[in-house]
Protein backbone atom coordinates (compact mmCIF):
# COMPACT_ATOMS: atom_id res chain seq x y z
CA UNK A 1 0.00 0.00 0.00
CA UNK A 2 1.37 3.42 -0.96
CA UNK A 3 -0.04 6.61 0.51
CA UNK A 4 1.04 10.09 -0.51
CA UNK A 5 0.89 13.03 1.87
CA UNK A 6 1.56 16.68 1.13
CA UNK A 7 2.00 18.19 4.60
CA UNK A 8 3.20 17.24 8.07
CA UNK A 9 -0.46 17.41 9.15
CA UNK A 10 -1.43 14.76 6.59
CA UNK A 11 1.47 12.53 7.67
CA UNK A 12 0.38 12.94 11.30
CA UNK A 13 -3.24 12.14 10.36
CA UNK A 14 -2.17 8.93 8.60
CA UNK A 15 -0.28 7.86 11.71
CA UNK A 16 -3.29 8.74 13.84
CA UNK A 17 -5.58 6.52 11.74
CA UNK A 18 -3.13 3.64 12.11
CA UNK A 19 -2.95 4.23 15.86
CA UNK A 20 -6.73 4.21 16.17
CA UNK A 21 -6.85 0.79 14.50
CA UNK A 22 -3.70 -0.65 16.12
CA UNK A 23 -3.95 -3.94 17.98
CA UNK A 24 -1.97 -5.29 20.91
CA UNK A 25 1.18 -7.04 19.79
CA UNK A 26 1.66 -5.12 16.55
CA UNK A 27 5.21 -4.18 15.65
CA UNK A 28 5.88 -1.40 13.16
CA UNK A 29 9.28 -0.83 11.61
CA UNK A 30 9.88 2.72 10.43
CA UNK A 31 12.53 3.58 7.89
CA UNK A 32 13.45 6.78 6.12
CA UNK A 33 16.19 9.36 5.94
CA UNK A 34 16.76 11.96 8.65
CA UNK A 35 14.17 14.74 8.46
CA UNK A 36 11.66 12.76 6.42
CA UNK A 37 8.90 12.85 9.05
CA UNK A 38 9.33 9.67 11.08
CA UNK A 39 8.72 11.49 14.36
CA UNK A 40 5.61 13.27 13.03
CA UNK A 41 4.23 9.92 11.83
CA UNK A 42 5.01 8.33 15.22
CA UNK A 43 3.35 11.22 17.05
CA UNK A 44 0.24 10.53 14.98
CA UNK A 45 0.23 6.85 15.96
CA UNK A 46 0.60 7.82 19.62
CA UNK A 47 -2.34 10.24 19.35
CA UNK A 48 -4.42 7.51 17.70
CA UNK A 49 -3.64 5.31 20.72
CA UNK A 50 -4.95 8.06 23.00
CA UNK A 51 -1.56 9.31 24.18
CA UNK A 52 -1.56 13.05 24.78
CA UNK A 53 1.90 13.56 26.29
CA UNK A 54 4.70 14.86 24.05
CA UNK A 55 6.29 12.15 21.92
CA UNK A 56 9.83 12.65 20.69
CA UNK A 57 12.45 10.36 19.23
CA UNK A 58 14.18 8.39 22.03
CA UNK A 59 17.59 8.95 20.45
CA UNK A 60 19.61 8.51 23.64
CA UNK A 61 17.44 6.01 25.54
CA UNK A 62 16.76 3.39 22.82
CA UNK A 63 13.16 2.95 23.99
CA UNK A 64 10.56 5.38 25.29
CA UNK A 65 7.50 3.89 27.00
CA UNK A 66 4.06 5.55 26.92
CA UNK A 67 1.35 3.88 28.98
CA UNK A 68 -1.47 6.42 29.14
CA UNK A 69 -3.24 5.32 25.95
CA UNK A 70 -5.63 2.45 25.26
CA UNK A 71 -2.56 0.25 24.64
CA UNK A 72 1.02 0.71 25.84
CA UNK A 73 3.23 2.27 23.15
CA UNK A 74 6.93 1.41 22.90
CA UNK A 75 8.92 3.76 20.69
CA UNK A 76 12.37 2.45 19.81
CA UNK A 77 15.16 4.34 18.06
CA UNK A 78 17.95 1.85 17.45
CA UNK A 79 20.12 4.19 15.36
CA UNK A 80 22.85 4.21 18.02
CA UNK A 81 22.81 0.47 18.75
CA UNK A 82 26.41 -0.66 18.55
CA UNK A 83 25.76 -4.33 19.14
CA UNK A 84 22.62 -6.44 18.93
CA UNK A 85 23.26 -7.56 22.52
CA UNK A 86 22.24 -4.06 23.67
CA UNK A 87 18.69 -5.03 22.68
CA UNK A 88 18.94 -8.14 24.87
CA UNK A 89 20.09 -5.97 27.78
CA UNK A 90 16.98 -3.78 27.63
CA UNK A 91 14.72 -6.83 27.41
CA UNK A 92 13.40 -6.09 23.92
CA UNK A 93 11.37 -9.32 23.79
CA UNK A 94 9.17 -8.12 26.67
CA UNK A 95 8.19 -5.20 24.45
CA UNK A 96 8.06 -7.03 21.11
CA UNK A 97 5.92 -9.87 22.45
CA UNK A 98 3.90 -7.95 25.03
CA UNK A 99 0.46 -6.36 25.00
CA UNK A 100 1.46 -3.03 23.49
CA UNK A 101 2.32 -1.54 20.11
CA UNK A 102 5.99 -1.17 19.11
CA UNK A 103 7.42 1.43 16.73
CA UNK A 104 11.03 0.75 15.76
CA UNK A 105 12.99 3.44 13.93
CA UNK A 106 16.06 2.30 11.97
CA UNK A 107 14.85 -1.30 12.29
CA UNK A 108 17.16 -2.49 9.52
CA UNK A 109 20.00 -2.26 12.10
CA UNK A 110 18.40 -5.06 14.17
CA UNK A 111 16.79 -6.90 11.27
CA UNK A 112 17.49 -10.36 12.73
CA UNK A 113 15.34 -9.55 15.79
CA UNK A 114 12.28 -8.28 13.89
CA UNK A 115 9.42 -10.82 13.82
CA UNK A 116 8.18 -11.88 10.37
CA UNK A 117 4.64 -10.58 10.93
CA UNK A 118 5.80 -7.00 11.50
CA UNK A 119 4.35 -4.04 9.63
CA UNK A 120 6.94 -2.15 7.60
CA UNK A 121 6.64 1.59 6.96
CA UNK A 122 9.01 3.51 4.71
CA UNK A 123 8.76 7.28 4.32
CA UNK A 124 10.43 8.95 1.35
CA UNK A 125 10.71 12.52 0.11
CA UNK A 126 10.55 13.60 -3.52
CA UNK A 127 11.51 17.26 -3.74
CA UNK A 128 10.33 17.40 -7.35
CA UNK A 129 6.81 16.81 -5.99
CA UNK A 130 7.17 19.52 -3.33
CA UNK A 131 9.02 20.17 -0.07
CA UNK A 132 6.33 18.54 2.09
CA UNK A 133 5.47 15.65 -0.25
CA UNK A 134 5.95 12.20 1.30
CA UNK A 135 5.53 8.76 -0.23
CA UNK A 136 4.65 6.34 2.56
CA UNK A 137 4.85 2.64 1.75
CA UNK A 138 3.22 0.23 4.21
CA UNK A 139 3.60 -3.54 3.90
CA UNK A 140 2.35 -6.32 6.15
CA UNK A 141 -0.81 -4.54 7.31
CA UNK A 142 -3.86 -6.62 6.46
CA UNK A 143 -7.43 -5.40 6.69
CA UNK A 144 -6.60 -1.75 7.36
CA UNK A 145 -9.04 0.86 6.12
CA UNK A 146 -7.67 4.22 4.96
CA UNK A 147 -10.82 6.26 4.53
Amino acid sequence: MIIETNSPEETFALGQKLGEQAKAGQIYTLNGDLGVGKTVFTQGIARGLGITEAVSSPTFTIVQVYEEGRLPFYHFDVYRIGDIEEMEEIGYDDYFFGNGVCMIEWAELIEELIPENSIHVTIEKDLERGFDYRRITITGLEGWENE
